[in-house]
């Protein structure tokens, strides 16, 4: 049975959710970038219809499901009328820090672009990067993964195309598209490390891939999830951890703005958001090759 700062926390996320209008924007100077709705965009109702509150979140059940805790995410992350409308679409910027095998700092800035489709097969993303020595970007269109470097398109190496896919595959959003993308979600057990209650679940996609979820027993956040990947020609499967920090509030959900990723214990990752922005209407061109959209548009 769940104690009552768990009602009182999540009586202060509702309320947070229904005085915040959706047309808000942060000022420059804030990380946080509040999201931009067009006028094609339906505006997100003022009371999710189709997100009722969780047995799991109010604490009337002493045996919560897997299926009740992804609903939990999803709502405290903005219930699904805001996955499917306001934040079908978006621009996220911020940077990256790979620490490589003898300690030392890789910097990268990066711009991501998605357009969500029916389900992440159906995905476009398209990711933007700048480092000192090069400017790319990796895309990935109904699940084919090209790049595009001085304005023509190349076939990444078959690490950086898995790694590219994993990202997504193994993520926070999985869990809250679980019913889209067809995947099954199962509660392994209930924990408690360190005074931290929280929730163990694991998803498994219906391409069998699966990911472990570590959800706060008290809000509701992704702490952290786990997964393994065997690379091609090893004999033993990598194991990756992604750490989630600094969540903040956007467009009435809890985002984490610090990712960082560990492998066999070893943080090799770090991802700093700094801003996010939601509805922005962008052209297929970007998520076609070079030579597509000039054959589109000659």
């Amino acid at each position: 049975m769940f104690n009552r700062s768990l009602i009182i926390s999540f009586s202060c996320l509702l309320l947070a959710y229904w005085i915040i209008p959706a047309s808000l924007r942060v000022r420059a100077q804030d990380p946080i970038t509040a999201p931009q709705r067009t006028k094609s965009q339906p505006a997100l109702p003022k009371k999710p219809e189709t997100s009722p509150t969780p047995a799991v979140v109010t604490g009337t059940t002493a045996n919560p499901t897997g299926d009740m805790i992804a609903e939990g995410v999803v709502l405290i992350t903005g219930g699904r009328p805001a996955l499917t409308q306001v934040r079908r679409n978006g621009v996220e910027s911020g940077r990256l820090s790979r620490i490589l095998d003898d300690g030392r700092t890789e910097e990268d800035r990066y711009e991501m672009k998605f357009i969500r489709g029916e389900n992440a097969d159906k995905d476009r993303l398209r990711v933007d990067h700048k480092t000192p020595q090069l400017e790319y970007a990796l895309v990935s269109n109904n699940g084919k993964v090209f790049g595009i470097v001085n304005g023509s398109s190349f076939t990444p190496r078959s690490d950086t195309s898995a790694n590219f896919l994993a990202d997504h595959v193994h993520s926070i959003d999985a869990l809250l598209r679980y019913k889209e993308n067809g995947s099954k979600v199962t509660l392994v057990r209930k924990d408690k490390q360190k005074g931290l209650d929280f929730f163990v679940i694991d998803l498994v996609d219906k391409d069998n891939q699966q990911t472990r979820y570590y959800v706060s027993a008290k809000t509701l956040r992704v702490l952290w999830l786990e997964y393994e990947d065997t690379p091609a020609g090893a004999r033993t499967p990598i194991k990756y951890e992604k750490r989630f920090h600094d969540y903040r509030l956007a467009q009435g959900g809890w985002t984490p703005f610090r990712i960082v990723l560990v492998q066999d214990g070893k943080p090799i990752l770090e991802t700093r958001i700094l801003t996010i922005t939601y509805g922005v209407k962008m052209e297929d061109a970007l998520f076609q090759t070079p030579e597509q959209a000039s054959a589109a548009n000659p």
